[in-house]
């Protein structure tokens, strides 16, 4: 209660008694400290005042008085907030405590102030820091629109003395925070720090008491390596990440890993719950392509995200889909998925699941091809049980098969060879290219077609007519019809004099080579039977060295024999 009339030597008389006699009574106690009185903010309208007591009794009661014209009794704790409609605010007042221990009472020293002018901010909250170059940006929560006076210490640990850097905070109005940059750091190595804070805006500003000590890691300037392992299994593959933890100075006081992959993000069944302090993540994951993200975050920031790209299981083969669940309710089981294939890399277009499901079918346009998954959650893993080439309707193909080309061109043969219809050009599922020919020289129209794979984009012409000009066209064939015409006009040689009697010449010796083996073949048999063979005659040998009866004729002797010739 406020009580007034005291002149003021008076007033500082009866002070002086109080004490001597409170000195006298309290000599079995220790004072309190000297209170200190003072708004949290320029605009706040409850004062707070508070003091100190080294004692370990229960029963202490306090009493704050305001220049003996304002007493608070009774007073349990060591502090106590006051409305600004019960002080004297704007004049200096007198300030001091006195605890009552048991039987004795001791008074503190008394404290000069006017109220309005003493402003003490709260401890600094919620402070989070982040390196920016060299230099670290340290934010908290302010207390007031205004701008203050920080006071931040660091050091390196215990073992080293601590530097100080006054810096005039800014005030953030988005957010309400002040913040001051500490220059020229090393932001590659771990910093202690603790700061304190107060207004600029009025005559007596006092310090806040000092923030909690904060660990203030090196940065995380490198982003992860990760390495991936993906094995497949029937309808989903078995993908394993691991990367290499960070140096220690940024994991201190700790470090987090922050994983994510587009697949659980986007809705699909069977979210995972992902690793904050491990380095190594193993998951199932589906068919389609999916990405993860690996970050690593400290207390001063975050690292560049990791990307690792999973693409989608091989779909250059894939068949038209027979039956999808377009139109079908889903349950939460089920995902779909439609990806739209340029060059080779598939594209998200659009997602449906039971939570989305009307918000997903203006995404899927008529004419256009994607790449559908349908996938469950079967026992907490993804599998994908149909993927396949989608159409939510076909047309005729929208252009003509380019570049169109005849070579090798003979007297009765020719190759054609053009390029594939753009895949957004097709429209439809392309079952293949109907290649027309011709004549158009000749007195009679004979043309001819056949169908050449969806596939190929060459083929090859046979039994053309010689010296024959040619009308050569190839169009793209859906399930809604055939599109446009590619032409193309190509002559046939004429036939070569000299190869055409080389040819017969050829032939002609052929077919004489034959009939000479065949003569000479039946002569010989005829032979055998007209002119039997001539036996050959008998001619007798003899020893000229030799007698008949074994003697040895001399060298004189002559043997003479008569020989008869007769005629068969």
């Amino acid at each position: 209660m406020e009580t007034s009339g005291w002149n003021s030597p008076l007033r500082y008389i009866a002070i002086l008694l109080i004490f001597l006699t409170t000195s006298s009574k309290g000599s079995e106690c220790e004072p309190p400290s000297s209170p200190q009185c003072f708004r949290r903010n320029n605009e706040a309208t409850v004062y707070d005042c508070e003091w100190h007591m080294n004692t370990t009794q229960r029963d202490v009661t306090f009493d704050l008085h305001f220049s003996s014209d304002i007493m608070f009794e009774n007073i349990q704790e060591t502090r106590k907030e006051i409305n600004e409609e019960e002080l004297i605010k704007y004049k200096r007042v007198e300030i001091w405590v006195e605890a009552q221990v048991g039987d004795s009472v001791c008074t503190s020293t008394s404290t000069s102030a006017v109220l309005n002018e003493t402003v003490k901010f709260e401890v600094p909250q919620n402070i989070s820091v982040a390196w920016f170059q060299n230099h670290l940006n340290v934010t908290w929560k302010a207390p007031e629109k205004y701008p203050a006076l920080a006071d931040v210490w660091f050091r390196l640990d215990e073992t080293k003395l601590w530097e100080q850097r006054l810096n005039t905070t800014q005030f953030t109005h988005s957010n309400k925070r002040y913040h001051v940059l500490v220059k020229n750091l090393q932001k590659r190595t771990s910093y202690q720090l603790k700061l304190r804070h107060r207004t600029k805006v009025t005559r007596n500003p006092l310090w806040s008491d000092w923030s909690p000590l904060i660990i203030v890691p090196a940065e995380l300037e490198d982003k992860l390596e990760v390495n991936v392992t993906v094995k497949k299994l029937k309808g989903a593959r078995n993908v394993t990440l691991v990367w290499k933890p960070v140096p220690r100075v940024a994991a201190v006081p700790e470090v987090n890993y922050i994983l994510r992959d587009t697949q659980s993000s986007g809705g699909c069944p069977c979210v995972k719950t992902h690793p904050s302090v491990r380095t190594e993540y193993t998951d199932y994951v589906s068919y389609a392509p999916v990405n993860f993200s690996v970050t690593a975050t400290n207390a001063a920031g975050s690292s560049p995200t990791a990307i690792v790209r999973i693409p989608a299981e091989p779909t250059h083969d894939l068949k038209p889909c027979n039956k999808t669940l377009l139109d079908k309710k889903l349950n939460k089981t089920t995902c779909l998925e439609w990806y739209k294939d340029q060059d080779g890399d598939l594209r998200l277009v659009a997602r449906k699941i039971k939570r989305n499901m009307k918000g997903f079918r203006n995404s899927i346009e008529d004419y256009v091809g994607y790449v559908y998954f349908e996938h469950l959650c079967i026992n907490e893993r993804p599998k994908t049980v149909q993927m396949c080439r989608f159409y939510k309707n076909e047309n005729v193909p929208k252009t003509a098969p380019q570049d169109l080309f005849p070579y090798d061109e003979t007297h009765s043969s020719a190759s054609l060879s053009w390029k594939a219809i753009p895949a957004e050009d097709t429209r439809g599922f392309l079952t293949h290219y109907n290649v027309c020919s011709l004549q158009i020289n000749s007195g009679v129209e004979h043309k001819q077609c056949h169908s050449v794979p969806a596939s190929s984009v060459e083929d090859h012409l046979v039994n053309l007519t010689p010296a024959t000009k040619y009308n050569i066209t190839v169009a793209g064939v859906t399930r809604a019809g055939e599109g446009p015409k590619a032409t193309v006009t190509f002559s046939t040689h004429p036939m070569n004099a000299m190869k055409g009697w080389l040819k017969l010449g050829l032939v002609m010796g052929f077919l004489f080579t034959f009939l000479l083996i065949v003569c000479t073949c039946v002569w010989k048999r005829m032979k055998t039977k007209i002119l039997p063979p001539v036996p050959k005659p008998v001619v007798w040998q003899f020893d000229s060295h030799r007698s008949l009866n074994g003697v040895k004729l001399e060298e004189n002797d002559e043997v003479v024999q008569d020989v008869t010739l007769q005629l068969l």
